[in-house]
């Protein structure tokens, strides 16, 4: 049976050492998130998640959804859970106050996130894309809108949905066939199918909001011609009452590798009311709002899965005997040694540690940006922040979701045989890990959107601002003894993605094939380099903490053992990758298409 912790002590010591939440307190999201403040509500998140979210994940991932005459069950004890969730205020944690909402950082919220996630992908789904639809209604909703939607969606008592995906179409949406008809009274009926809806139905909620793209007649073909509309999956009555039932069904549940416990659903639209959200054939631009929330908490689920699967892998190298140590037996009373004492075993759970604490300190980044995008007191700070999260956002969703699905792996490794048997959890994991690298746009159309958008954007100032936030961290800190093993593998990895940079904006031009070729290459070059970076940040502040005598010694310097390892082991990956860049498209496109 797997076991889970959420990483409490962590998420302490990036908020409040390495990232000092506390000097953003001039943002009003931060006025009330005193150190105090964030400490109850991480510990009171761990609870939630270690003892209402966690023992239901591995049954109902067995169970599953049912779809019996027309509607959708969730498996036994999550109603429950989801109950309690909400009940605690959970779902409002970072919500407009205007509408019922707290407004604390979105940092904090990507926090409980990640603990909802390891502990319980499944469940964690329906709050989670609730919460990215009610983003979109605060920003693209008419005040009439706001106020019908969303202080039901903040609660967590109504809950909400994207409908993107079509049979023809994924990622080419503007193949999209969904129609919208204007009604008399200025709504519209809206007439199509969509496939892969997550939390598309279900028992949790008294109602469903769906925000539907769809093609108003007569509007221009391709992605121009598409707007995004409200389709609540009951009526919502003049006095906030719920009428009768829309005309939106669940035609099917997809049967799939993983995630079971959430609903992914084809959903049949037969002239359903709806209500333009945003202007008339901007439904793509609105859309992004939510897709862009929902890629950084798709990077979240990537490390997430990571943080779980590691944790049951280490227990279990502590534990299971077999064999010696190559140094000798480091347990003369047994049988045979702890698999923790082998190298390889070691290798994978240090590749997966330094991944996991790497990847959390990105987040935490990241979410920052967020907040400081949505609260700084400028135009020119809130664009700053903004323009980074928009660059890092490409890189998180793609990378920590590869690497989830890796670390996972090397940690269902660590068990062996026993890892391939459902009982240890490990196969679940695994599973569900594997559709973050598609979902949300694939792996791939985020780093073309990285090479195609994000670097020349704003003729490069987004990619020059990154280098040089990078660059000034390693010139403050490069004259410094016991910071040199670090700033100077930093400088140099930063050096290979500056040359990479250089050769893709003299050669992709000529070629467009050679940035589709190295795109992939390209994105994880800078995660690396990202990494780097945020494990330069923890290092330096644990070195600072333990020269001054404060915080917990051995969890501070197990930072810096930690961080030797990726500095040594996996930061040089950026040498190979500079390498393979440079190579371009010639050997990729070589083979004729009949030889595949």
């Amino acid at each position: 049976m797997p076991t889970y912790k959420a990483p409490v002590a962590d998420y302490k010591f990036l908020m409040h050492e390495v990232f000092d939440l506390q000097q953003y307190n001039y943002l009003e999201a931060f006025e009330e998130a005193s150190p105090d403040v964030i400490d109850a509500i991480l510990e009171e998140a761990a609870k939630l998640t270690e003892n209402i979210f966690q023992p239901i994940n591995q049954s109902g991932g067995k169970e599953g959804c049912k779809l019996q005459n027309g509607v959708v069950t969730t498996p036994k004890g999550f109603k429950e859970a989801y109950s309690q969730f909400t009940d605690g205020g959970w779902q409002s944690l970072t919500g407009d106050p205007k509408y019922g909402g707290q407004g604390l950082p979105m940092t904090l919220g990507i926090a409980l996130n990640e603990m909802m996630v390891s502990s319980n992908w499944g469940l964690a789904m329906y709050p989670g894309l609730t919460k990215g639809a009610s983003e979109t209604i605060h920003i693209w909703g008419s005040d009439e809108q706001k106020q019908i939607y969303l202080p039901n969606m903040i609660s967590g008592k109504w809950s909400g949905t994207m409908n993107l995906t079509e049979p023809h179409c994924g990622t080419d949406l503007g193949l999209l066939r969904t129609k919208a008809e204007p009604n008399e009274d200025g709504s519209y009926k809206i007439s199509g199918t969509k496939i892969f809806i997550s939390a598309g139905d279900h028992d949790l909620t008294e109602n469903i909001i769906h925000l539907v793209l769809a093609r108003i007649n007569g509007a221009p073909a391709g992605t121009d011609g598409i707007s995004l509309f409200i389709v609540p999956k009951f009526l919502v009555l003049e006095d906030g009452t719920l009428g009768e039932r829309n005309g939106v069904s669940c035609g099917s549940l997809e049967e799939k590798m993983g995630i079971h416990s959430n609903a992914t659903c084809l959903l049949n639209y037969d002239n359903a009311k709806g209500y333009l959200l945003g202007p008339e054939n901007k439904g793509m631009r609105a859309m992004f709002t939510m897709m862009n929330e929902a890629r950084v908490g798709v990077a979240v689920q990537g490390l997430a899965i990571a943080e779980v699967a590691q944790q049951n892998a280490a227990n279990y190298a502590r534990e299971r005997l077999q064999g010696r140590a190559l140094t000798g037996s480091k347990n003369p009373e047994g049988a045979a040694d702890p698999i923790i004492v082998h190298p390889d075993v070691r290798r994978m759970l240090m590749t997966n540690r330094a991944f996991i604490e790497g990847a959390r300190a990105m987040i935490v980044w990241a979410g920052l940006q967020i907040d400081r995008s949505i609260g700084e007191t400028t135009v020119e700070k809130k664009e700053t922040a903004r323009d980074l999260l928009a660059l890092l956002t490409p890189v998180l969703k793609s990378y920590l979701t590869d690497q989830g699905v890796e670390a996972a792996s090397r940690a269902m490794q660590c068990f062996g045989g026993h890892g391939y048997i459902c009982e240890w959890g490990m196969e679940q994991f695994l599973r569900d890990a594997r559709i973050a690298p598609i979902y949300e746009g694939t792996n791939g159309i985020q780093a073309m959107d990285l090479i195609g958008r994000k670097l020349p954007y704003k003729n490069g100032e987004a990619i020059k601002s990154f280098f040089n936030i990078i660059q000034k961290f390693i010139d403050n800190n490069k004259d410094k003894e016991e910071m040199t093993s670090y700033t100077e593998p930093l400088e140099k990895a930063l050096n290979r993605q500056q040359a990479a940079t250089v050769w893709l904006m003299q050669n992709a031009m000529k070629n467009p094939d050679h940035a589709g070729a190295v795109a992939h290459y390209y994105l994880n070059l800078m995660a690396l380099v990202s990494m780097g970076y945020a494990w330069g940040m923890m290092v330096l502040k644990a070195k600072s903490m333990i020269a001054e005598g404060s915080g917990n010694k051995e969890f501070l310097q197990n930072k810096i053992k930690t961080a030797n390892f990726y500095y040594r082991h996996l930061l040089p990956e950026t040498t190979a990758l500079r390498i393979k860049i440079e190579a371009g498209s010639e050997d990729v496109m070589n083979l004729d298409a009949n030889s595949f």
